[in-house]
């Protein structure tokens, strides 16, 4: 009769093993979108249904930040690649007046980014996007100050589940934090 009792909580630690989750630190439902990509289709945040994605905040003409983000995205893009980890990579511009297709397709083959899986958008005002920034991410965005073509944004990279809800926040500027991403991914694909 025992042996009755301590099954089912057997069973119940066992199959909660099994369900490996990360650690989340957001929650944010990711508001509809549809914008222009570096190749001038479109890309949606319906196209990403049912998806794992990446997304960042950057613009081309950047010079502090935004290079060292795009190489570190660059760098999570090649060990998702050596892992067979299918995710989507999302760099959505700050910047759109003067990011134009052209120009994010530009910046991104200086990365070597590999667009089967990272899309770079624009082709929205600036308000748009910062208003999405900010309600779908809880991240900064300012136009430059006077005098200076800079924006400020956040330096963060998300993790997006497939029913499209950001469930966390990485440093985008450091380094070692693609391991994380790259660990994280590995749970939530497997």
């Amino acid at each position: 009769m025992r042996l009755f009792k301590v099954l089912p909580l057997l069973l119940i630690l066992f199959l909660a093993a099994c369900g490996e989750e990360i650690e989340t630190n957001m929650s944010e439902e990711v508001s509809d979108f549809e914008f222009t990509t570096q190749d001038k289709e479109t890309l949606s945040n319906e196209d990403l249904k049912g998806e794992w994605w990446i997304a960042d905040f950057v613009f081309t003409n950047c010079t502090t930040v935004c290079p060292p983000m795009t190489r570190n995205m660059a760098e999570l893009q090649q060990k998702m690649k050596e892992e067979n980890l299918d995710a989507q990579l999302v760099s959505f511009s700050v910047d759109p007046e003067r990011d134009t297709p052209k120009a994010l397709k530009e910046f991104a083959q200086n990365f070597q980014a590999d667009f089967s899986n990272w899309t770079f958008l624009t082709g929205y005002e600036f308000q748009t996007i910062k208003e999405f920034s900010i309600k779908s991410f809880k991240s900064l965005l300012k136009k430059p100050p006077e005098g200076s073509d800079q924006v400020t944004h956040g330096t963060s990279f998300f993790l997006i589940n497939p029913e499209g809800k950001v469930i966390k926040r990485y440093s985008g500027t450091k380094t070692e934090e693609m391991q994380n991403i790259v660990d994280d991914l590995k749970i939530v694909l497997n």
